[in-house]
């Protein structure tokens, strides 16, 4: 008798150790095995942390430059290539046309800029992103824009999802955390889709993440979305050529 009632409070902190889950970004997790890294220089150990600070100054700066400010040109990655002679940035943008500018001329001023900034010659490739709703990092900046608009989170989360899945996507899940709905205690919302498949190496998971700083507070959004195994191309889902627009049907009141 006596052991039975020594074995409840166990059984109970057993559980709770259990549902306990131990989380890693998706792309830290598998960057060096299936993914390649954004940073590709080799540098003496003298001169490493200098790059790598610079790193961190270029990829601040264009996302204050371009994100944070007109004309959001959407830019969801910046990767760094280092030569003997000049520090090569491209940019994944989903609206190249708002970097380039006219002729040229915007790309040009913030090549500029950067090579003021970290004192090296830059040359600055501007990369498009076909189709946004499939990248983690520009639906996490949608969902974060919409919450400063006010608008309510659980209807901006779900059509967020809808339009990932419409795009070919396998699964999306999308977290919303901090005083939803300008409530008094915050929480944690999360709309789910599909499938994510977290523990899988060789599953193509993309993440993203923004902060939406609203008068109540800063919400954070976290983005998982599935594009399949590696090598699988997501084929964008287009609306069929003469398909007939499909209508519900009214239920009884």
């Amino acid at each position: 008798m006596s052991s039975g009632l020594k074995a409840g409070p166990v059984r109970q902190a057993e559980s709770r150790e259990l549902s306990v889950g131990q989380k890693t970004n998706p792309i830290g997790f598998r960057t060096g095995i299936t993914l390649d890294w954004k940073s590709r220089w080799y540098a003496p150990k003298a001169a490493y942390g200098e790059f790598l600070i610079e790193d961190c100054r270029i990829r601040k700066y264009v996302d204050d430059r371009l994100n944070e400010r007109p004309p959001y040109a959407a830019v969801s990655k910046v990767e760094i290539e280092r030569t003997r002679n000049e520090v090569r940035v491209v940019l994944h943008t989903a609206r190249p046309g708002l970097v380039i500018g006219p002729k040229g001329a915007e790309v040009d001023k913030l090549r500029e800029e950067l090579e003021d900034l970290i004192d090296r010659k830059v040359n600055l490739n501007v990369v498009e992103i076909k189709n946004p709703d499939l990248d983690a990092q520009l639906v996490a900046a949608a969902v974060a824009e919409q919450l400063k608009k006010r608008s309510s989170f659980r209807r901006v989360m779900k059509m967020r999802c809808d339009a990932t899945m419409a795009a070919g996507a396998k699964g999306v899940r999308i977290m919303c955390a901090g005083r939803l709905g300008g409530a008094e205690l915050a929480r944690t919302e999360t709309q789910k889709m599909g499938s994510i498949p977290l523990q899988t190496l060789q599953a193509n998971v993309d993440y993203g993440f923004a902060v939406a700083k609203t008068k109540t507070g800063a919400i954070g959004v976290k983005v998982w979305i599935y594009l399949g195994s590696f090598g699988d191309e997501v084929v964008p889902v287009e609306a069929e050529e003469g398909a007939k627009p499909r209508h519900r049907r009214r239920g009884r009141r």
